[in-house]
């Protein structure tokens, strides 16, 4: 193989401040160095509004430009400044696609990124505390909170309803959730 394997880079390498995973390179699209990416965003194509991509791999992130990259069918797929073939593509299956959390636009009230929920503590409408937020799955009725603590739970992300409040900066939701 002829030249480096990752994409052309701002020199950007190592650690992001506070990543926030939007997507996977999954597989490739032809022979010019085009990726199948799977999107954690909605709607899919919306990961392609940010023109830098960090990639990890090994644990290390990289910047990477996007040269190009549309809807195919149900897929998204890209290409990056400096990936002109196959065998560079094929380099970055399985990279994670992320962005810095600044990069993301200022979300409307009452609407939160799932990557700010992450890590936030769970307090019931009495103070108990239910765990923390391990991670949002969504079920297609409404987001679901998944609590680790002393023992897993589900929590229906439903604003005025179960989730009561969520105050980003003390790093706690208050849901009207039974203790059991």
């Amino acid at each position: 193989m002829v030249g480096s394997p990752w994409p052309e880079t701002n020199g950007l390498t190592g650690a992001l401040a506070q990543p926030v995973l939007l997507g996977r390179i999954v597989g490739l699209f032809g022979v010019n160095g085009w990726v199948k990416v799977f999107s954690y965003t909605q709607p899919r194509e919306a990961i392609l509004e940010y023109g830098q991509w960090y990639l990890k791999q090994d644990s290390e992130w990289r910047a990477a430009v996007i040269a190009d990259g549309k809807r195919h069918g149900k897929s998204i797929i890209a290409s990056f400044s400096g990936v002109t073939d196959r065998d560079q593509a094929a380099e970055l299956i399985g990279c994670d696609i992320a962005i810095e959390r600044d990069d993301l636009p200022v979300p409307e009230a009452g609407r939160f990124y799932w990557a700010d929920l992450e890590g936030l503590r769970v307090m019931d409408r009495d103070g108990a505390e239910l765990g923390r937020v391990a991670y949002v799955m969504e079920t297609g009725a409404n987001d679901v909170l998944v609590l680790e603590g002393e023992r897993e739970r589900l929590i229906p992300f439903v604003l005025d309803k179960v989730v009561l409040d969520v105050d980003l900066a003390r790093g706690v939701i208050t849901v009207d959730w039974e203790w059991d």
